[in-house]
């Protein structure tokens, strides 16, 4: 089951514009393929309201006309463009087979600079500052403006995004080509523009460092570094501990830590899950989490296919990772969200929400909730295209309307130069509220 947000899809390299000649044949059999992996694969036999006959009828003589390279990519985007919906992506041949499976070689090969961004109005601003990356070394503090990369102004590739038709996702339409600009080979240089607490200008010239995490392979994307951290904090009244556990994608690796994080924080009075910037990943993982937290085999929701429909249900914790027996937490339990959290974190967080087992804290999530595959064309590219739907417990479709947020908070850069999080300020609050000495005991 694979779900990711299709942020990954703009994270990837551009493809070069050469108009590559292809074999006619082969151009009009890659829209045909294309085409019909949507006809017989995707989820609602009225292709949304779509007239799918009429739109090959439309589409397929520009690829007979003109059987270029560019020509067939530019169609399959255009006919794939017309649901509107998240998780599909033409990725090119040239990047789907230099995307190899993860090899050893992986983690010395991808840097970063240690940084992270939001669209907060028109303006990038820095967010987190990765403690060990060149941008902490070099000085550069969450609250920061990102004016430039490269040659690239920032506020040109805002206007080009505000441009376009979907206006939903804009925030992680730029996020994705901020990520494609700051990655790149471990030990290169990236120069980045600024604008410092002062709003002085600030340009630097960045080393690329080797990305942290447990690098993940899925299908044809990109590989992906699964980070997870976990914390402690206490309430504000000092009468209290509560344990945050924070991760950036639902992969298998993570699996461990987190059992392990959240087997030690049942003591604690409350747990934050925060899920900010987490586009998604396997979605069987909610089950497992979930069952943390609820004792029965209650439904998350529902992913709906051609086949059938799979029920995600509660998988409850019973033993710990070492064999013990084990209760689910009782107390209170915050998730914080995002419009970059996607897919399976929509998942989890729509499902415990509908059960009131959770409160939501932050922005409303990213609205891309439809599992998906990746089906390898004749002409080699990968068309990565939506296979599944989801609906919460209550019957709710998430796609394109995403979660809302019990308490919805606003991210300011104000308060990030000040050193504030309020969304989670909000939820230590509420947990406050709730929490008492005896909750959480096991």
């Amino acid at each position: 089951m694979r779900s990711l947000l299709p942020l990954l899809a703009l994270t990837l390299p551009l493809a070069t514009a050469a108009q590559q000649q292809e074999d006619p044949a082969v151009a009009v059999e890659t829209f045909d393929r294309a085409w019909t992996l949507i006809h017989d694969t995707y989820f609602d036999t009225t292709f949304a309201g779509l007239d799918w006959d009429a739109v090959r009828d439309e589409l397929r003589p520009q690829v007979v006309a003109s059987p270029d390279q560019a020509t067939v990519r530019r169609v399959i985007r255009d006919m794939v463009g017309r649901f509107g919906q998240s998780h599909f992506a033409l990725i090119p041949s040239e990047i789907a087979d230099s995307l190899d499976p993860v090899d050893a070689d992986v983690r010395d090969a991808a840097g970063g600079v240690g940084l992270d961004v939001r669209l907060i109005g028109d303006q990038l601003v820095v967010t987190t500052v990765d403690s060990n990356g060149s941008a902490a070394r070099a000085g550069v503090r969450p609250g920061w403006i990102v004016t430039a990369i490269g040659d690239e102004r920032m506020d040109e590739l805002v206007k080009r995004a505000q441009s376009a038709e979907s206006r939903r996702h804009i925030g992680s339409m730029i996020w994705g080509s901020v990520q494609q600009r700051l990655r790149g080979t471990a030990g290169t240089e990236c120069a980045i523009e600024f604008l410092d607490d002062d709003d002085q200008v600030m340009t630097l010239a960045l080393p690329r460092m080797v990305m942290p995490g447990d690098p993940v392979k899925l299908g044809h994307f990109p590989t992906i570094f699964a980070r997870f951290d976990r914390k402690t904090v206490p309430l504000a009244d000092g009468d209290g501990t509560v344990g945050i556990a924070s991760f950036n994608a639902w992969m298998p690796p993570i699996v461990k830590q987190l059992n392990g994080a959240f087997e030690d924080f049942r003591t604690l009075d409350g747990i934050i899950i925060d899920l900010r910037g987490n586009g998604g990943g396997v979605g069987a993982m909610v089950m497992g989490v979930a069952g943390h937290f609820l004792d029965t085999k209650v439904s998350l929701g529902t992913m709906k296919t051609r086949s059938g429909n799979l029920e995600f249900r509660v998988n409850p914790r019973l033993v710990d990772s070492a064999g013990d027996p084990l209760a689910s937490f009782t107390g209170p339990v915050a998730v914080l969200v995002d419009r970059l959290s996607g897919s399976t974190s929509e998942m989890f967080a729509s499902g415990m929400q509908a059960l009131g087992r959770i409160r939501v804290f932050g922005d409303t999530t990213a609205g891309a909730v439809l599992p998906a595959s990746f089906g390898r064309l004749p002409n080699r590219d990968v068309l990565y295209h939506a296979i599944g739907d989801f609906e919460t417990p209550a019957g709710i479709r998430l796609e394109g309307r995403g979660v809302y947020p019990d308490e919805t908070v606003a991210l300011t850069r104000e308060a990030i130069l000040s050193d504030r999080d309020p969304v989670l300020t909000a939820s230590l609050a509420w947990i406050a509220t709730h929490a008492n000495s005896d909750r959480g005991s096991p």
